[in-house]
């Protein structure tokens, strides 16, 4: 069994990394490491992603919250999706488990693999036509379920960019101003979940991932991130 690695992405500074990680935490709290890459767009500049590509290997796996977060392009994702695969890494997709790379697998291993040869030689060949047949029939239609999912996925992200577009517009034509209200007090269940996110994957205490990982993991600022680090540090000296 490899290591599991959680990745996630958002395209707009207004998306929230935090509920990607928190619903992959909830099937596999042993992930090893989260890979996380923000306000990326439509580019295909993914530093985190690249880092992970790098250092995936055979019996690995890599989960997702949905597909949609692996590409945003059906052909970029299929091709990736497919040298994963070949390289023997497990990829699963929370929303979209029908194309988890296990299926993959079990479609490949219930492949009619039967020569057929009773001596006569023109049934037989009809017979073992038929054979390569349903098998070719089978992997083309598992492939597109996959680049489907793909397809869908990005379709979706598009429409809704063009709704968020569209009700930026309203509100400005509405006079309204959109962004966060100054001098909101702080919430201090929001500081202690916080707390508890950066003990665990913060490499400063118990988890493996750098401070700019973890501040975007959790979902918070650079300064009360630091704030909250400084106060555990505070009170693990005390205790």
């Amino acid at each position: 069994m490899g290591n599991i690695y959680g990745y996630a992405r958002v395209s707009t500074p207004k998306q929230k990394i935090e509920r990607q990680v928190r619903n992959i935490e909830k099937v596999y709290p042993d992930v090893m490491r989260f890979f996380v890459d923000s306000y990326t767009g439509r580019t295909l500049e993914r530093p985190e992603w690249n880092k992970l590509y790098k250092i995936v290997k055979s019996d690995d796996t890599i989960v997702f919250d949905e597909v949609s977060r692996m590409s945003r392009n059906a052909e970029e994702g299929f091709r990736v999706y497919k040298d994963l695969y070949e390289k023997g890494v497990n990829l699963i997709f929370l929303k979209e488990p029908h194309i988890n790379t296990d299926s993959y697998k079990k479609a490949l291993a219930g492949a009619i693999n039967i020569e057929v040869n009773s001596g006569d030689q023109a049934a037989d060949g009809l017979v073992n036509d038929i054979m390569k047949a349903v098998n070719r029939f089978m992997m083309i239609k598992l492939e597109q379920d996959i680049y489907s999912a793909f397809a869908e996925a990005q379709r979706e992200v598009d429409y809704l960019s063009q709704r968020t577009k569209e009700g930026i517009l309203t509100a400005q034509l509405n006079g309204k101003k959109s962004g966060r209200r100054k001098g909101e007090p702080q919430i201090t269940k929001k500081a202690i979940e916080s707390k508890k996110k950066i003990l665990k994957y913060s490499k400063a205490f118990n988890g493996s991932n750098t401070d700019k990982e973890v501040i975007r993991i959790i979902g918070i600022s650079r300064n009360s991130y630091y704030k909250y680090k400084r106060e555990l540090f505070n009170e693990t000296k005390k205790s």
